[in-house]
């Protein structure tokens, strides 16, 4: 699925643009998702675990731009991917009335508004394609995380006890959130 180019300005001023990837922008989503995987725990895998190849990658991503159910933005600052959010919707009769929704950005670009601004598209879209709920989940700890969904009107309604485990053995829940549209 695509996504109309959208132009919005940060807190710091600057100008982001939010978009559909591009096949071409395989290498840098690796390096992107690589750069995520190393700076936060909250990220379900761990750099050395973002193994695809660069075609990989390329196959993903032209699978998502033309894929009806699925979408990815990607928000670019100065030229530079700085965040991307994807929503996938269900196909099946029983359950098309909810969607999952993800996000990452590099700590770099965090406070800026970007994660607010994807987050909104990202409701907007799914509403104007029928669905009712969204859903997510997050790793346990990330209170950043928690707030940015807390105040687009996420709420808790489970937890995934001992689901990550970090590589210094501490175990973390999955918080479960669901919004309802």
């Amino acid at each position: 699925m695509l996504f109309a180019e959208k132009e919005i300005t940060l807190r710091d001023g600057r100008s982001a643009l939010l978009r559909s990837p591009l096949v071409s922008d395989a290498a840098e989503m690796l390096d992107f998702l690589i750069c995520c995987a190393a700076e936060t725990e909250f990220i379900i895998r761990y750099p050395e675990e973002c193994t695809e190849t660069v075609d990989d990658e390329a196959k993903f991503l032209a699978s998502l731009i033309e894929s009806p159910d699925k979408l990815m933005i990607v928000c670019t600052v100065d030229g530079e991917i700085a965040g991307n959010c994807q929503l996938s919707m269900n196909r099946r009769i029983k359950t098309a009335h909810r969607a999952s929704v993800a996000i990452a950005l590099k700590q770099k670009f965090w406070s800026l508004g970007i994660g607010s601004a994807m987050f909104s598209e990202l409701i907007h879209i799914a509403s104007e394609r029928g669905v009712t709920q969204l859903e997510l989940d997050y790793v346990g700890g990330n209170e950043r995380g928690a707030a940015l969904y807390e105040k687009f009107g996420f709420e808790q309604y489970g937890v995934h006890p001992d689901a990550i485990h970090l590589k210094d053995g501490e175990l973390r829940p999955l918080i479960l959130m669901r919004r309802k549209i």
